[in-house]
């Protein structure tokens, strides 16, 4: 129990360090009320759950202030955790024919109850887009002690002028493709278009596409002596489909390719040398390859586009390993209870899903590294999981004894002249004898 303390505070302290003096602490402190799951027992209140930690009354406040109008950002927050993570050595990148994979998703924090919120999410189960805070995710793909963790790279917000989602998956398409190394590829699920990805300039891509999607052959057939001749390419569809009660045939591969798998033999379809069924006649652009994955272990086949040239397993994988990014999400929501909220500031609103992101994502990753923690008895076969090592750091209350580093500590700035409760609380609007002088 104690080494899993001083391992997670170590890593708490060594990420908030480089902050200004007192949001460290107050971040520090709030990221620990995360890490320990308070939020699960509190239902989502942040001030709460920071009383339950152990602190006091002012580190309470000075938390809570450090959440909404300290002097950080996320960005800043996740380029100092991939250079703790690279510095330790323990992450590998996955590596498929030569590419490391970086996942991309969006992920929402729904609030229903959010007076006045400007972005919403789709939501399958309710059938229509609802309140909510999206989040783009952007995440390298890697192993630790053989689990499979996404190390986030950037989160991307909705645009405040334009909250609309489809400007919030261009601008995370956009931030992708920049974000996006020479050797590395970018997983996307069906949800990205492929003329959106063509269109941000990603020339490094696998996604996955509608299993009634259509192409076309870069090359127009030959002029056959009658009618109009021919300027766009024919039709190609990879897997056929039923319209208005009758089928619809696919279109034959260019080649096809087996190979096993855990026993298992999976068949895959290529169609190479492929435009976008509303590309100009005259385009001259990078052309695509599709792959259908036959497995028959899936109902349905898997249906990739790229403009790699790359083989379809080495495809498949690439795609397969856009799953990790999944649990940075878990993690926030399901593990930590960050997926209800109680926060209405603008800023505060996206703040703490980026923290609570954050903090999965160093909880995904300290359980990996560390032995496993059984939870009773019981459990006599542990697992490093995340789920485990929340349930340890949450018995026990904030370590007071840890040797915090110099520069975390509280600010000592003069506060006995500013006014107190009520009236320090309220908002003086600045006069026109303010604003000349």
């Amino acid at each position: 129990m104690q080494t899993a303390v001083y391992r997670m505070m170590t890593l708490l302290c060594t990420l908030v360090r480089s902050l200004p003096v007192g949001t460290n602490l107050g971040l520090l402190h709030l990221l620990w009320m995360l890490v320990s799951g308070q939020l699960l027992a509190t239902r989502g209140a942040v001030i709460p759950g920071l009383s339950a930690c152990g602190l006091s009354e002012r580190a309470v406040r000075r938390a809570w202030a450090a959440l909404g109008q300290g002097d950080w950002s996320s960005a800043r927050l996740l380029a100092r955790w991939q250079e703790m993570v690279a510095a330790e050595g323990r992450w590998q990148a996955h590596t498929h024919g030569g590419y490391h994979p970086v996942a991309v998703d969006v992920t929402a924090f729904w609030r229903p109850r959010l007076r006045d919120c400007p972005t919403s999410h789709y939501q399958a189960e309710a059938g229509r887009a609802l309140p909510a805070i999206p989040l783009g995710l952007i995440g390298r793909v890697g192993s630790v002690g053989g689990q499979r963790l996404a190390q986030p790279l950037a989160y991307v917000r909705a645009d405040a002028a334009d909250p609309r989602s489809s400007t919030h998956e261009r601008l995370l398409v956009r931030a992708a493709v920049q974000q996006c190394a020479q050797n590395e590829v970018l997983a996307f699920d069906a949800g990205f278009g492929l003329a959106l990805l063509q269109e941000e300039g990603a020339t490094r891509f696998v996604v996955r596409c509608a299993k009634n999607a259509t192409f076309r052959r870069r090359d127009a057939p030959a002029y056959q002596g009658r009618g109009r001749p021919p300027t766009r390419g024919p039709i190609v569809r990879p897997l056929p489909r039923p319209y208005r009660g009758r089928p619809i045939p696919a279109t034959s591969p260019d080649r096809k390719e087996t190979w096993a798998e855990d026993g298992v033999v999976l068949r895959a379809e290529v169609w190479t040398d492929l435009l976008r069924p509303d590309a100009p006649p005259d385009s001259d652009g990078p052309t695509i390859t599709v792959v259908a994955v036959h497995d028959p272990r899936y109902r349905e086949p898997l249906l990739l586009a790229s403009p790699l040239t790359l083989s379809p397993q080495v495809l498949r994988d690439l795609y397969h390993d856009r799953w990790p990014v999944e649990q940075l999400p878990l993690a926030a929501k399901q593990m930590l209870g960050a997926a209800r909220q109680f926060v209405s500031a603008p800023e505060t609103c996206q703040r703490l899903p980026e923290i609570a992101l954050l903090a999965g994502a160093i909880l995904s990753y300290g359980a990996a590294t560390a032995p496993a923690i059984p939870t009773g008895f019981w459990d006599r076969r542990p697992q490093p999981t995340p789920g485990r090592l929340r349930r340890a750091l949450a018995r026990v209350p904030f370590p007071q004894d840890f040797p915090l580093p110099a520069r975390i500590r509280v600010k000592a700035t003069p506060t006995a002249h500013l006014p107190t409760g009520f009236w320090g609380q309220r908002c003086r609007h600045a006069t026109p004898h303010d604003v000349a002088a």
